[in-house]
């Protein structure tokens, strides 16, 4: 069935199946099971509570939490009281906050499940909050008594597919974070579409939410995607119980970022050594009994499309996993183009690329071969931005996604570099770091790179390691970079070949400023603290410098 907007989804689901399971969300005494009947009472019980606020209509309300089952009835609540979504990264520091509250011009915001909300609360001062006492968070006005003390919405209001339904603010990898407005439509149409290409075989499907649903990947390919198709959400208690709880959920549809599947790679070797891998995977009957044996292992067992995106993979890491029977997708979209752009699937599935075009898709190249994309789910703009809504749209109304691509001969697309993150040596040669950083991420003792060379000849390797480089001795680590880099300079162009990998003393990190919250690498600022240090580092004698 083909839904016009969010609220109908549910509504429908909720007059259809109320007794179906809606959310399983975890406690430390245990796991809170409710169905969509009682997440409807709830979600309209809050809506009339937002009306009654006398806010005027389309006012926008933040929200500030991890993902939880309130985070998706409070997105509810607010579309259903008729007012704007405004979601928070729950890991941005107090004066972030503040700054999104303030350019949003936020009157209100709903903070749930965190992690140091008294760190972070500052950057809520003068606006009205509304804490869930579910997960710790006391305020003046809550959750759960404006749910007690009022009676259940019952007109939902006719959501318009011109209608802004949010403003969801970018992580920003080289700037300042922007707030993209989205519209009803765009979001009923990436949906509706996800939906018919997906094709899960399964009525009823579980969902796992995990990585933040201020990401567009996340709200929609799990949260609108779930919704329209009636499914049951799941949410891990904490890191702690973070693979248990996947493990025990074994969703039907499964996104993660490269550095989760890296983080997976490196548990099951760290059980199972390669070589005995190897072995395991080479014997008839057994290989089928190890493979679903990990598979169950990582709650992978029944996923019937698994994804990857938001950065680039190594292939050798996508034929790595498809040994073990999980055949990982990579998909490609921008906030901006609410994900609706390209994708790899089940059964549709080049290693390397990033899909072909999605139903209603169109694009073209630049001269300087910039991908520029056109559908119906292109965001509206950036929020209080027209100067910098204009310049990233072409006159007949492309979208200039800041990537460079190109397609090859079967249609798939395939991501080159990103014109923001080339730089250029002192020869004067432009160079594109990211295929250059997909070659070295192929040795398993490298965990994050950053490829770098501003004002210097030729380009250097930025790298942190991974648990098992952490592990071996400097002598042994140094010879295996050593390797890498020499197996890859052949193959680069002269101006390309990597001079010297600088292994640093501290990972990049989320609390420290160098990763999103989405953990892809923020390269102006790993530019920032080190481009000091280039010089030095080049002119060292060694190849491989340790900070």
């Amino acid at each position: 069935m083909k839904f016009t907007a969010p609220l109908h989804a549910f509504t429908h689901w909720e007059k259809v199946t109320p007794d179906q399971q809606m959310f399983n969300q975890p406690f430390a005494k245990g796991s809170i099971k409710m169905s969509y009947q009682e997440v409807g009472v709830e979600i309209r019980k809050m809506a009339h509570a937002l009306v009654l606020l006398g806010y005027a209509p389309k006012t926008r309300i933040a929200l500030l939490s991890k993902n939880c089952s309130h985070w998706i009835m409070a997105d509810l609540a607010i579309q259903m009281a008729g007012h704007i979504s405004v979601p928070i990264y729950p890991t941005i520091n107090a004066n972030s906050i503040a700054e999104i509250m303030a350019h949003s011009e936020s009157k209100a915001v709903i903070v749930g499940k965190l992690d140091n909300y008294e760190a972070q609360k500052a950057g809520l001062e003068g606006y009205t909050r509304i804490g869930v006492k579910a997960y710790g968070v006391e305020e003046k006005l809550n959750w759960e008594d404006m749910v007690a003390q009022n009676e259940a919405l019952t007109e939902v209001p006719d959501q318009k597919a011109e209608d802004l339904l949010t403003i969801m603010y970018t992580s920003g990898t080289t700037g300042a974070p922007k707030g993209v407005m989205h519209s009803v439509g765009s979001f009923n149409a990436v949906t509706n579409t996800a939906v018919s290409a997906i094709e899960l075989k399964v009525n009823k499907p579980n969902f796992f939410s995990y990585l933040p649903l201020t990401h567009i990947a996340e709200r929609i390919g799990v949260e609108m995607f779930g919704l329209y198709q009636g499914g049951n959400f799941s949410f891990p208690f904490s890191l702690e119980t973070f693979a248990d709880d996947l493990a025990t959920t074994q969703p039907d549809l499964f996104f993660a970022v490269p550095r989760i599947w890296t983080k997976f790679q490196d548990n099951i070797l760290n059980t199972i050594p390669q070589k005995k891998l190897d072995l395991l995977l080479s014997i008839p009957i057994l290989n089928n009994i190890i493979r679903k044996k990990i598979k169950k292992k990582l709650g992978l067992l029944h996923t019937q499309a698994i994804f990857t995106g938001a950065a680039p993979i190594a292939i050798s890491q996508l034929i790595w996993f498809q040994r073990l029977g999980i055949d990982i997708c990579q998909a490609y979209g921008l906030t901006e183009d609410c994900i609706l752009s390209h994708f790899n699937l089940p059964g549709k599935n080049k290693f390397g690329s990033v899909g072909k075009p999605l139903p209603g898709v169109e694009i073209k190249f630049s001269p300087e071969d910039e991908i520029l994309i056109k559908s119906e789910c292109l965001m509206m703009g950036y929020y209080k931005e027209e100067q910098m809504t204009h310049e990233v749209f072409t006159e007949d109304g492309y979208l200039k996604t800041g990537d460079i691509g190109e397609y090859d001969h079967d249609g798939f697309l395939w991501i080159t570099g990103r014109i923001k993150d080339q730089f250029k040596t002192d020869k004067g040669k432009y160079i594109s770091p990211a295929p250059i950083e997909l070659e070295l991420l192929k040795n398993s003792d490298i965990d994050q790179v950053c490829v770098v060379g501003t004002g210097i000849p030729q380009p250097i390797g930025l790298i942190v390691l991974s648990a098992t480089g952490k592990e071996k001795e400097q002598a042994a680590l140094t010879e295996s970079i050593e390797q890498t880099m020499k197996a890859l300079n052949p193959t680069l162009e002269s101006v390309a070949k990597i001079q010297k990998i600088v292994v640093m003393k501290e990972d990049w990190t989320i609390d420290n400023g160098l990763l999103t919250p989405t953990l892809k690498i923020k390269r102006n600022r790993v530019e920032k603290i080190h481009q000091s240090m280039y010089g030095q580092w080049f002119n060292e004698e060694a190849s491989i410098l340790f900070e």
